[in-house]
């Protein structure tokens, strides 16, 4: 399937919470592996702002390197979780282009780029990072939970420099048995090579495992609200 059909197909089945209000800004949020938009959507209906749109894409299934080659919901394949373990850099640069057709399909209908935040879980927030660190417009921030910067070695020549100011929210469990905080810290010293140092926050959460918490959801709700105010 060609790369626009995927895209329209991402938007036409995505979960969405409309805003309460006229819809000014919008987050893109993206789900871990094996996972699909419906939970995090919830989730962000909880803590949600009147005048925003949330977008929960479900992933397509594929067959995944890392789990015996079962097809899931995947983002793109998986060969393995360490920081040097070979890395799908075709499937990671397609998966980024079909977020950007969601922004670009967004613009259009009135929410510019410099009003959307791309945000997601593991696999999800690792996807949101490669793509809002390497798109060429101006985003309002991403928020990466328990996750990782794909592609690590291409950086910060890979960045846009529409991006050198972006605010990032970084978060992760130090109990994580997935994706280890150590992970989360050797992504956050890259980041500050990449974006402002002050424009980085990295949080982590003694006892939290691969999972999200609601004082990280608080969190969450109160950087959306800083870097997409009501106009």
């Amino acid at each position: 399937m060609c790369g626009n059909n995927m895209s329209s197909l991402l938007l036409a089945e995505a979960v969405t919470v409309s805003g309460q209000e006229k819809e000014t800004a919008a987050v893109i949020f993206l789900h871990g592996l094996g996972d699909t938009g419906h939970g995090w959507a919830e989730e962000l209906r909880k803590n949600r702002l009147p005048y925003v749109k949330y977008i929960c894409p479900h992933a397509p299934s594929m067959p995944v390197t890392l789990n015996m080659k079962i097809s899931m919901p995947s983002w793109f394949d998986l060969i393995g979780l360490s920081p040097d373990a070979r890395e799908d850099e075709s499937g990671i640069k397609k998966a980024s282009e079909n977020i950007l057709a969601i922004i670009d399909h967004e613009a259009k209908n009135g929410i510019p780029p410099n009003r959307v935040m791309l945000g997601g879980f593991s696999q999800g927030g690792a996807l949101s990072l490669y793509t809002a660190l390497t798109c060429q417009q101006q985003l309002a921030g991403v928020v990466a939970l328990s996750c990782w910067l794909p592609l690590h070695k291409t950086f910060p020549q890979a960045a846009s420099e529409s991006n050198r100011e972006m605010p990032i929210l970084q978060c992760h469990g130090e109990s994580d048995p997935m994706i280890p905080v150590r992970y989360g810290q050797l992504t956050s010293t890259k980041l500050k090579t990449i974006v402002s140092p002050e424009k980085h926050k990295f949080n982590t959460f003694p006892d939290l495992m691969h999972c999200s918490c609601p004082e990280e959801m608080v969190m969450v709700k109160e950087f959306i609200e800083e870097h997409l105010p009501k106009i």
